[in-house]
């Protein structure tokens, strides 16, 4: 009989324990992502390849867009940016074959790391391993929870994936909620972005948000709805750089981090192997560039577009006049004038459009270069950048065939990763310069600066084992800022209230619709012992 009462006591002491410890619903969870929440580069000592090769992890295979359907991945970014730029696009499904060969991939996310910075207030960017997204590291809230972040010129607010959020994106990913930060404090305001292939839903909360050590307090969404677009890619939130008033940029400058509201970025090439990308607040990072930087006037409002000179291919012009071009580190390839875009393939022997001049093949040894022109400048774009890698003896031009906004272009990532760029806020200008050199390891420029190791790692982030639905998502993400219906439409994130008191702490009790939940204990520690003296008086 002490045997059995012993054995009791154990097991109900050992239930207690469990009992002490913090009970998380699964849904509600901010950490119950697989692993996500430690980034840390690889061992590169336990692999057996080259030492700046990918490391994955294999996740669950996820019915997503295939990225070797190039028309299938350039309809979806398009239906994504016809949202953000206004434009409208007829539907398109995703084809069967695309389908078919994405049921049988196994999907991961391989992140290659940006080497670390050596200026101040810069971060580096890393990306997908794809030249697909390049994203940033920024920390929220109190106690610094860290969140990959796209980084988006063409994007007015800033958002994160909520811990309340139940989409299947998020499941995947790093959530930020009030369990997350003392200084967390929800509105109540709505917050939404339209997607092509869905929308981003939330509340605007307001807390410290950190990018390149530049720590502010400002509103931003966190969503407890989101498309299941973002299943596809690294990064767990937008931040927006636009010139919209209300971004992070204005309460950095408004808090007098920085001397100059301007900010230069460098993309990195996956094929360059090291990755060397950053972005620099302030001033311009001299050793990422060679010669000087060339300005433009941006002409366009609230956006960074520039008027452009011209496009060439192969030193032949285009004959592209009287154009503007949107300058979006958010997309991913670059889009023109339908018109604009068949002249241009005019100049490549061989090339073909089988969708109307939406998307044009050109034959895989072609070695002609495509360059655009702003302020007398010609900028070249390398070829393996243009000319997609061949799939089954086909391959494709990265200029695509579609007007978001009339008779402009939209210059994304397949040009920015050929020159170092710089977006000044206070002058209202955008402007380009060669890129340094990044090679075996190394950043250089031809200005005798010192070097920087770029022995750049790759992490890779596991999740857990749930499944996503068909999404007519693909590259290229580009959101469309849509304010909640009592917001100014240019306000961007400053249609919620003020900065909140960084001191202020959340409520104890969770408001039911908030984008985060907080943690609920389980008291049963004090029953158990209850029931434990009533059975051993029994006995």
């Amino acid at each position: 009989m002490r045997q059995t009462f012993a054995s009791l006591q154990l097991l109900l002491w050992t239930a207690g324990i469990n009992a002490l410890s913090p009970h998380y619903p699964r849904h509600e969870d901010s950490n119950s992502n697989g692993g996500l929440e430690a980034r840390a580069p690889a061992d590169e000592s336990a692999n057996a390849g080259p030492s700046l090769g990918f490391i994955s992890f294999e996740m669950p295979p996820k019915r997503v867009m295939s990225r070797d359907s190039v028309p299938d991945r350039v309809d979806a970014a398009i239906q994504m940016l016809a949202a953000k730029y206004g434009s409208e696009v007829p539907a398109r499904s995703v084809s069967k074959d695309s389908v078919s060969v994405l049921q049988d991939r196994d999907n991961t996310y391989s992140v290659s790391n940006a080497v670390e910075p050596t200026v101040d207030n810069a971060a580096g960017i890393d990306q997908d391993g794809t030249d697909y997204s390049y994203f940033t590291k920024a920390q929220f809230g109190s106690e610094g929870k860290q969140m990959y972040m796209l980084v988006d010129t063409g994007a007015s607010t800033t958002w994160v994936m909520g811990s309340g959020c139940t989409s299947p994106a998020c499941t995947k990913h790093n959530t930020f909620g009030p369990n997350d930060s003392k200084t967390y404090k929800d509105s109540q305001e709505v917050y939404n972005v339209s997607y092509g292939s869905g929308d981003v839903s939330g509340h605007v909360v307001s807390d410290t948000v950190s990018v390149a050590g530049l720590k502010v307090t400002m509103p931003f969404g966190v969503a407890n709805v989101t498309s299941d677009q973002f299943s596809q890619f690294p990064f767990e939130g937008i931040l927006g750089l636009s010139m919209v008033p209300g971004t992070w940029l204005t309460y950095i400058k408004d808090a007098k981090l920085i001397d100059a509201n301007i900010f230069g970025i460098a993309l990195s090439r996956s094929s360059d192997k090291a990755n060397d990308g950053e972005v620099a607040f302030g001033a311009p990072n001299k050793a990422k560039y060679t010669g000087d930087l060339s300005y433009t006037s941006v002409q366009s409002g609230n956006s960074w577009a520039i008027p452009m000179d011209d496009v060439l291919y192969d030193g032949k012009s285009v004959g592209v006049k009287d154009r503007l071009a949107y300058i979006d580190t958010g997309t991913t390839f670059v889009f023109g004038p339908p018109d604009d875009v068949a002249a241009m393939y005019k100049l490549i022997p061989g090339s073909a459009t089988t969708d109307n001049g939406r998307t044009y093949t050109i034959p895989c040894d072609a070695e002609g270069e495509v360059a655009f022109a702003f302020s007398g400048k010609t900028w070249t774009v390398s070829v393996k950048d243009f000319k997609t890698a061949p799939t089954q003896g086909v391959c494709f031009g990265n200029v695509y065939g579609h007007e978001f906004v009339a008779g402009a272009w939209l210059v994304g990532d397949m040009f920015l990763k050929n020159v170092y760029s710089v977006f000044d806020l206070d002058q209202k200008r955008i402007g380009f310069a060669a890129r340094a050199v990044a090679s075996s390891g190394s950043s250089s420029s031809s200005a005798g600066t010192s070097s920087t190791s770029a022995a750049s790692s790759t992490t890779t982030l596991g999740t857990p084992s749930a499944t996503t639905t068909p999404s007519e998502s693909g590259v290229g993400l580009t959101p469309d800022e849509t304010p909640a219906a009592n917001a100014p439409a240019d306000s961007g994130a400053s249609s919620s209230p003020g900065s909140s008191t960084t001191g202020s702490a959340p409520s104890d009790t969770a408001k039911p619709d908030s984008a985060g939940v907080k943690v609920y204990g389980v008291g049963t520690y004090g029953l158990l012992m209850s029931i434990l003296a009533i059975v051993g008086m029994i006995i």
